[in-house]
């Protein structure tokens, strides 16, 4: 259940927040806590705990009945306030098959929304607008892999791991719970530097089976999780095929987010880096200065199929890091058709650009000079909008 998410840049706008967000709780099958007085587990040192739950039987399905919390963006900045529940939030279900197909619906006044996937595609449909959502998986990765061999791994594998971690994030111990009715451990992390606008992040999971059971983020200096999805009943059990599928309605809008000649891009491939290698390699002026608002240029590539290639240009690091893509403008100029028209605008020195500002970051697109450009940054909108305005 490994949801890679490789976005079409043309897209990245609106869409790579939703997406984000469904495909981490689509692959975490992150169901949120009910502290309803249930039974808690015994309290245990967090490698243990980790080591007794992934060495727990599998589960032969999941069924659950979910909550969706979404509060990433302003109310009514995006899309004019539409009432999606992608982006407002809703409440639903969750199918999960033993072999990690899954479906997760979310139920609102504006419309269902389904997400579908399995390990090759991730499907999501929003009836609010119609539109069905396609993005196909990475397939680099291979299935016989020596650490997949259905051994679990020994406390001193989990510990050097947590070691590890810990010279990036603070880790709490294992807390034990009760989440949907059953024993569960809660575990809470927090970057220790470049962490961005992210707070913290918590996770629980089922003390009996390697199932996590909540997932919420946290920005900082927040009280109520920005992102969380949640259920009040789970159960476990053999789920039939046709739970996991769903036909979305004749007539749907269907927009691919998969990266142009993701297909072909198999087998060998020459990573083109550095910015002369990548200025010879693209028919537009590259614009990437050694550094921006402060944040060293770290990497600078070629990204996208022989179609459409763009430039990556990535300064600073960790989470804390900000990505500007760059490509060729279209004819039209910085008047662009689809989802970008329908966030605020914002002035980029006699430029309008269009910016998207939520909790945890801040994205804008703005054309300049024949070149396209999305920035996007864990950074408040004054900091990104300075880092847009620098890039002439």
């Amino acid at each position: 259940m490994r949801l890679l998410r490789t976005l079409s840049t043309r897209r990245l706008l609106v869409l790579v927040v939703a997406v984000a967000t469904l495909a981490v709780a689509g692959a975490t099958i992150a169901i949120a806590a009910s502290n309803a007085g249930g039974p808690t587990p015994p309290a245990k040192p967090l490698a243990q705990a980790i080591r007794d739950s992934l060495a727990a039987p599998d589960v032969a399905g999941i069924t659950a009945r979910i909550h969706f919390t979404n509060r990433l963006f302003p109310s009514g900045a995006l899309l004019g306030g539409n009432a999606s529940a992608l982006m407002s939030g809703a409440s639903g279900r969750l199918w999960l098959t033993g072999d990690g197909r899954g479906r997760l619906e979310l139920q609102s006044n504006a419309g269902d929304a389904q997400i579908v996937w399995n390990d090759k595609l991730v499907t999501i449909y929003d009836a609010s607008s119609n539109t069905v959502y396609k993005l196909e998986l990475s397939s680099g990765t291979t299935a016989s892999s020596p650490s997949d061999s259905g051994t679990p791994p020994s406390l001193t594998q989990i510990n050097d791991f947590l070691s590890k971690l810990a010279a990036h994030a603070d880790i709490s111990s294992a807390r034990p719970t009760d989440v949907a009715g059953r024993p569960a451990y809660s575990v809470r992390i927090s970057p220790k530097h470049d962490g961005g606008l992210l707070g913290y992040a918590e996770l629980a999971w089922d003390a009996d089976h390697h199932v996590p059971l909540r997932v919420s983020v946290y920005a900082q200096g927040g009280t109520k999780p920005v992102l969380e999805l949640a259920a009040t009943d789970i159960a476990y059990g053999p789920v039939p095929a046709s739970d996991v599928n769903v036909t979305p309605p004749a007539g749907t809008k269907t927009v691919d987010l998969s990266t142009p000649g993701q297909q072909k891009q198999t087998g060998s491939k020459t990573d083109v880096t550095g910015l002369a290698a990548v200025q010879a390699a693209v028919d537009f002026r590259v614009v990437a200065p050694d550094s921006l608002v402060g944040l060293p240029r770290k990497d600078v590539r070629v990204v996208g199929g022989h179609d459409s290639k763009a430039a990556l240009a990535v300064y600073g690091q960790g989470l804390g890091a900000v990505v500007v893509v760059e490509r060729k403008a279209s004819a039209s100029g910085s008047k662009q058709s689809g989802p970008l028209n329908s966030l605020p605008t914002v002035s980029l020195d006699g430029l309008t650009g269009h910016e998207l500002a939520t909790q945890l970051g801040t994205v804008i697109e703005w054309a300049r000079n024949g070149v396209s450009f999305v920035l996007a940054g864990s950074l408040p909108p004054a900091a990104a909008e300075s880092a847009a305005r620098a890039l002439r």
